[in-house]
């Protein structure tokens, strides 16, 4: 496990997020956007590197998912929501709440039937798919008229601090719990070698849709999330860029390595805010760093401290 006590660790996390969230009304709106970014990140990241780093997937359309997340959830507070807040008491908690899982189950649905018919490609050409899913998704938003189309559409402020890492805790926790069980010994499988994997009787289109669901669940609700503290999304805000940025901090962190992942997630959120005040040179500078990051450690972040340990050492592996 990554954690040795993952139940406490879980439940220390939820505490934390919930006492810091007492904090967080004082926050400059600023620092707070760039807070709320990370938790949102985390979740991004850690569900599609169940995808991409365990099961060996190559997913271009997260972003997709993260729209039909954020659609699904806003269509539930902003259309449904007047008539059903009086049938949950004026609970507006209750209500982001189902707004949530019907986000992320819409998402689920959508990776299942994106899972269904593509999940027998490997490599480039399951990356494509994923890609064209993507842009069909942005196509039938812009379309949907009740939803804003193409203009976008506003959305109650219901996202906190709580709300966003108590999920983000949650997602680390049910990928970990997921990939390190016995049943998560398949994903491992078809990561290794698919073709070994079948021949021991391993069905392995069955995890690739399973990793697709659970990896598109979360990012559903990563999308509820960002549109309900936003407060305004549009179609656009979900292209290709989204996705590969996505990609970008599964690739830095480390493949199949959730605390390399996390750690990409912070750092790659930071970074480009922090780079802020050299605006002309600021996506230039950001790159160069990231290209320097892999060609100085192409594992990713879990094991640049290792990497430099070891350098230190003079090349002896730490005790």
């Amino acid at each position: 496990m990554i954690f040795r006590h993952p139940k406490a660790t879980l439940l220390a996390a939820l505490l934390l997020a919930a006492g810091l969230s007492v904090f967080t009304g004082g926050l400059n709106p600023y620092h707070l956007d760039i807070i709320i970014g990370i938790g949102i990140n985390i979740i991004l990241a850690v569900s599609l590197n169940l995808i991409n780093g365990y099961t060996g997937q190559f997913s271009l359309g997260h972003a997709g998912f993260m729209a039909v997340g954020a659609y699904g959830a806003a269509a539930l507070t902003t259309l449904a929501g007047p008539r059903l807040l009086p049938l949950l008491g004026g609970q507006t908690w209750l209500l982001f709440l189902l707004a949530l899982v019907a986000g992320g189950m819409l998402a689920a649905l959508a990776g299942f039937l994106v899972g269904m018919p593509s999940l027998r490609l490997k490599g480039d050409y399951l990356a494509i798919v994923t890609l064209g899913f993507n842009q069909i998704i942005i196509v039938i938003l812009q379309h949907i008229e009740s939803l804003g189309g193409a203009r976008g559409i506003s959305v109650p402020a219901y996202t906190n601090f709580f709300w966003t890492f108590g999920i983000a805790a949650m997602t680390v926790y049910i990928v970990a719990t997921l990939v390190n069980s016995t049943y998560g010994r398949g994903f491992l499988a078809v990561h290794d070698d698919e073709v070994a994997a079948e021949a021991m009787g391993i069905n392995t289109t069955r995890f690739k849709i399973t990793a697709f669901v659970f990896g598109s669940f979360f990012a559903g609700l990563a999308g509820g999330l960002f549109g309900h503290f936003k407060q305004f999304i549009t179609p656009e805000g979900f292209n290709f860029l989204k996705s590969m940025d996505i990609v970008v901090m599964v690739i830095v962190g480390g493949m199949g390595n959730t605390v390399g992942v996390i750690l990409a997630a912070i750092i790659l959120t930071i970074l480009p805010e922090a780079l802020r005040p050299i605006a002309e040179y600021r996506m230039i500078i950001y790159s160069l760093l990231l290209i320097l990051l892999m060609l100085k450690c192409p594992q990713g972040l879990a094991h640049l401290g290792p990497a430099l340990w070891r350098r230190v050492r003079g090349g002896k592996t730490p005790a």
